[in-house]
């Protein structure tokens, strides 16, 4: 490990051990400006004098968030803070130091939460405004539907301050490596009782263990199968080109056990502080919370068993476990998924278009080296065609055959991963070329031809139904006929 990732592992478990402490204090305010002095310190820690980016893109999206008309904050905030981030990664044009690793971590939080607030704040002005609407007409009309419900917070968001969502930005909880949640989540960790009753010590301790089983294999698969070794000439030179192939595998095993490690300890900071707590009642989801009614449930709060499901940013038994690339997209990182599906993919103008958007915000959001599009564009090229061949050959499968097939899918799906996140870590068009054409890029070869495989064996398989059916039709019509002969 670098000095960096030991700095960032101490700063994670300062956060973890800060939990319990920050849990004890009564006072909301006071609480509330200790996590965010711990967050403001822990980015200074982390960053230096880069923090100052991190001042300047919540400042800039601040003014926005507040100034800007609710109607149009969402999207200036969105462009400005998204926009922040083309400086941010491109200083050293500037004859600025480029930015630390850890501090772009940090800055793609900070963008996705004062920019989330301000489509939070739209769409509760939306509500407001179909309700006053609604109002109108009910005046008019006695039988009109009844009032659309309005919550104290959606009123709360139209009344927001700077220093509300500086606290919110800065919160030590979240502030290193996610998870992304929203200011309702944040919100109620200092108004509910919740995380008094929540069993904060237990989840962390169980957490804690698989965080330190995911390390483990991390630092000794790096050992054995280290990334710089696929970037050396050695590498090319001397390994056979299925050796090269392979490479892949141990190579995405290795990011998954450092992704797991580091989200596993993010989760843990939440745990500890009992952030992110929510009766079971509450049907909470991951990153938006709960999608049912809760806060009475504060009366009796010492009553209810409790989940952490609200920051749980990625699911890594059903990661592993999966049988589909699609099922593991949706179990990876689904914080940041929910975010972009509420704030994205459902708000894009253009039905059609959505999937594809809402891709390459993804990307753009991750950076701007070339790995970063090669992986995650990658995907809308793999899902329809595992789709395809889940229709033609896996969904009526059963017994032993659908099981023998959901193993295939599986090798498939972890086989399409490594070779699209190679190229993630690999980050440069050079490394990446010189690596995919070193196995005469195998993957996007065999690819084409089981979508051009797809879609011939697709065509037969209509045209047989097409045949059975018309022939099902006659048979009924000959019938018919007899039985009216009769």
């Amino acid at each position: 490990m670098s000095l960096d990732d030991v700095i960032y592992v101490i700063c994670l478990l300062a956060c973890i051990g800060a939990g319990n402490y920050v849990k004890k204090i009564r006072d909301e305010t006071q609480r509330k400006t200790l996590c965010s002095v711990l967050g403001i310190l822990v980015v200074v820690v982390v960053s230096g004098f880069h923090s100052l980016h991190c001042a300047i893109s919540v400042a800039l999206g601040t003014v926005c968030v507040l100034l800007v008309h609710p109607s149009q904050c969402h999207l200036v905030t969105f462009g400005v803070m998204f926009g922040y981030l083309v400086f941010f990664r491109l200083v050293y044009l500037f004859g600025l130091p480029a930015v630390p690793g850890h501090t772009n971590m940090i800055q793609m939080l900070l963008t996705l939460k004062v920019s989330g607030i301000a489509f939070e704040r739209n769409a509760a002005w939306k509500r407001l405004r179909a309700r006053d609407e609604q109002e109108k007409n009910t005046e008019r009309d006695v039988n009109s539907e009844p009032s659309i419900e309005i919550t104290d917070y959606d009123v709360e968001l139209q009344q927001l301050s700077a220093t509300e969502i500086l606290l919110y930005s800065f919160n030590y909880v979240g502030i290193l490596t996610g998870p992304y949640y929203r200011y309702r989540t944040y919100r109620d960790y200092f108004e509910m009782p919740f995380k008094d009753h929540a069993p904060s010590v237990q989840a962390t301790i169980e957490q804690l263990k698989w965080a330190g089983f995911y390390c483990s294999l991390y630092l000794l698969a790096n050992y054995i199968w280290p990334l710089d070794y696929a970037m050396s000439d050695e590498f090319y030179n001397d390994r056979s080109v299925l050796y090269r192939l392979l490479y892949v595998w141990p190579t995405f095993f290795i990011f998954r056990a450092r992704i797991y490690t580091g989200l596993t300890l993010s989760e843990c900071v939440c745990t500890m502080a009992g952030f992110g707590a929510y009766p079971d009642e509450a049907d909470a989801t991951n990153g938006e919370g709960p999608r049912k009614r809760y806060q009475h449930l504060k009366r009796d709060a010492d009553k209810h068993s409790y989940n952490f499901t609200t920051i749980v940013n990625t699911r890594v038994g059903d990661v592993e476990r999966c049988w589909t690339f699609r099922e593991g997209m949706k179990h990876w990182n689904v914080c940041v998924q929910y975010w972009l599906a509420v704030n994205v993919y459902k708000l894009f103008p253009i039905k059609k278009y959505r999937t594809l958007a809402t891709f390459l915000c993804s990307a753009y959001w991750h950076g701007f080296r070339p790995g970063h599009y090669f992986c995650i564009m990658g995907a809308p090229i793999y899902v329809p065609l595992e789709d395809m061949w889940h229709k033609l050959v896996r969904k009526d499968a059963t017994g032993t055959r659908r099981t023998v097939i959901d193993v295939l899918f599986w090798i498939c799906k972890w086989w399409a991963f490594s070779y699209l996140g190679t190229a993630f870590l690999l980050s440069s068009f050079d490394s990446i070329w010189r690596f995919y054409s070193s196995v005469y890029h195998i993957g996007y070869i065999s690819w084409a031809v089981l979508v051009a495989l797809g879609l011939y064996l697709t065509k037969l398989k209509k045209a047989a139904e097409r045949r059975a059916k018309r022939a099902a039709d006659a048979a009924g019509d000959a019938s018919e006929v007899k039985q009216k002969a009769q």
